[in-house]
């Protein structure tokens, strides 16, 4: 299953590459990636076995995390088309003169990461022991709510775009008064509790890679950087002054403004 799986990724990476080549715009492979992990997940948990309370409960987790996060990407990239993301462009720049077969590999390693993140689902699936342990508990509760928060930031973000047309405009509605990527910080929520789900199976521990790279990759590489970059561009004195009183990740509540301070 591990070997078939891994294939399996690596050949939907390589048909996503060759159709964003053709539509000249890399961004889906941000939808691939999500639903990718979400099928590669569902193929570990009921590939081989019947289904039993606990691979029903993971599947529906990760289900819910797939196809929220999937769709949520896809009717954005969609939008957007056929601008691609600042991400993108910046890679284009870097990579130009070989922009398609470095995003070839680019989109390799995504299908690696596809099946990293996955694993913690294939131990589930492996247990003999059909029990819950209590760490399944804690891991779906955990997971659930990092589920609901992000969502509601989502929710909120989109409310404050649907009613606020000035693009110099800062959302502070709702969880984004105490955090400015509360969106981000529940991801590392669900992946948290995806992790400790899988702890309360055997081997299970070592899948603590999978929230430290989800962590890893919001905080330093595709997540706050080029976002923030993005928003200080657009936005300017107005983001720096959210900068300057609103946490970067973990909600916490807000500092006095520096606005009107000599």
């Amino acid at each position: 299953m591990l070997i078939a799986a891994l294939i399996a990724d690596i050949l939907l990476f390589a048909a996503a590459w060759a159709w964003c080549v053709r539509l000249r715009n890399f961004s889906p492979v941000d939808a691939f990636w999500a639903f990718g992990i979400g099928i590669t997940s569902l193929f570990f948990l009921f590939g081989d076995s019947p289904p039993d309370g606990r691979r029903i409960t993971a599947g529906i987790l990760i289900a819910v995390w797939s196809m929220r996060l999937g769709s949520h990407l896809a009717k954005r990239i969609a939008k957007h088309h056929p601008e691609e993301d600042s991400r993108y462009i910046k890679l284009r720049e870097v990579w130009k003169g070989r922009e398609n077969s470095a995003f070839f590999w680019f989109f390799q390693a995504q299908a690696l990461s596809v099946f990293l993140l996955a694993l913690p689902f294939h131990l589930i699936a492996a247990d003999p022991d059909h029990s819950w342990h209590f760490l399944h508990i804690i891991g779906v509760v955990v997971a659930a709510c990092g589920l609901i928060g992000e969502t509601l930031a989502d929710k909120q973000m989109a409310d404050f775009k649907a009613t606020d047309p000035d693009p110099k405009s800062v959302c502070r509605r709702g969880l984004w008064k105490y955090s400015r990527h509360p969106n981000y910080f529940f991801e590392s929520v669900i992946w948290t509790g995806i992790f400790l789900f899988a702890a309360g199976s055997p081997w299970g521990w070592t899948t603590l890679y999978a929230p430290a790279i989800i962590t890893f990759l919001l905080l330093k590489v595709t997540g706050i950087p080029p976002t923030e970059a993005s928003a200080l561009k657009r936005k300017g004195e107005a983001y720096r002054e959210y900068q300057r009183t609103t946490s970067p990740f973990i909600p916490w509540p807000p500092a006095a403004s520096t606005k009107h301070q000599a």
